[in-house]
């Protein structure tokens, strides 16, 4: 009993990170490709192909800086914040 309860959430953990079948869906749209997180805004053309990408940037950021420096101070400033709060805590 016990050996097919964990084969069985085995199976089912693996069945997890098989590959998506990626099927075409057939849209017209006159104004181009719409963001997936902002249906209302256009979808960002310099977060392509970028891990991650939802199309989420409604302020169009990505449009003035580069992307990689985007990433590159989102990790900065977030790891600084995690220090922030330790320090915070500590005291």
């Amino acid at each position: 009993m016990m050996k097919t309860a964990v084969l069985a959430s085995l199976v089912g953990s693996a069945a997890a990170f098989a590959p998506a079948s990626v099927g075409r869906s057939a849209t017209s749209l006159a104004a181009g490709e719409k963001s997936a997180a902002l249906p209302f805004l256009p979808d960002p053309a310099n977060c392509q192909g970028y891990v991650g990408n939802v199309g989420f940037d409604p302020l169009g950021v990505s449009n003035y800086f580069p992307v990689d420096y985007l990433r590159e101070a989102e990790l900065k400033h977030g790891r600084m914040c995690q220090l922030a709060w330790l320090g915070y805590v500590a005291v």
